[in-house]
């Protein structure tokens, strides 16, 4: 997979495996459009309103291959996307895909213009504040949640009171990977989901409760996970909450990185 100058690596993509991990479940895609299928089975996600607001980050635009992902999230100007802050650490702003697929990005471009990190993260790089949000420009007048909606950003919430469906763009797939299961704790900052197949490019995908909710956005512990088949996110606490109202509140108040 692409690294990107002066970004963390995003997570590493066996490329056999993953080929391995789609023959292994192509007997779940039919089942994938109407849902996500079973707890802790990997497969194609259908293009439906809530994978839409799903999609990729480009360095400089679409001409490489995409290298984190991200969603939108709501906020007061209706411009919010939310990934892991090691997809947003370097000097360039990179560009969303929301919806991408097989090459396409139905909805557009959407150019980053602002980014807001932690201070956990910007003095020392913290795994327990791997979390951050972006500013993405009007297009048409419009917002990008105007375009594809938007989820709630909820902090606060228990590890694994409800499942979660974790939604993102292995770097060498064209279309996204979606899964649900049951979080864990790893210690007082970190939850961990076991879904195969979540490799590089996937840093940033969210974790979607039962109720629509973000609670958590793949990077963490060792920027997501050392393995394909179980992935890491910050829990999100007070740090989190204070960025994302920063971020998502009119006139934004406080000043982005």
């Amino acid at each position: 997979m692409k690294r990107i100058a002066g970004l963390a690596a995003p997570r590493r993509y066996a490329l056999l495996g993953s080929f391995v991990l789609l023959a292994a479940t192509s007997s779940s895609l039919a089942a994938a459009d109407d849902g996500p299928g079973p707890f802790g089975v990997t497969v194609r996600a259908a293009a439906t309103p809530q994978s839409a607001r799903v999609g990729v980050l480009f360095s400089g635009g679409p001409g490489g291959r995409h290298f984190c992902t991200a969603s939108v999230v709501r906020s007061a100007a209706r411009d919010l996307i939310v990934t892991a802050a090691h997809c947003l650490g370097g000097g360039a702003k990179p560009v969303f895909a929301p919806g991408y697929r097989d090459g396409r990005a139905p909805y557009g471009l959407w150019n980053v213009r602002k980014t807001y990190l932690g201070d956990g993260w910007r003095s020392g790089q913290d795994e327990d504040s791997d979390v951050a949000f972006a500013v993405v420009a009007d297009k048409g007048g419009k917002g990008i949640e105007d375009v594809v909606g938007g989820n709630a950003f909820a902090a606060g919430r228990a590890t694994g009171a409800t499942a979660v469906t974790v939604t993102g763009y292995p770097g060498a797939l064209d279309a996204p990977l979606t899964c649900t299961d049951k979080p864990i704790a790893r210690g007082r900052a970190q939850q961990r989901i076991a879904c195969p197949g979540f490799a590089g490019g996937t840093s940033g995908s969210p974790w979607v409760n039962g109720d629509g909710e973000v609670v958590g956005v793949i990077g963490g512990h060792q920027q997501g996970g050392d393995t394909d088949d179980v992935s890491f996110s910050v829990v999100l606490r007070s740090e989190a909450a204070a960025l994302y109202r920063a971020a998502a509140a009119p006139g934004r108040s406080g000043e982005p990185s």
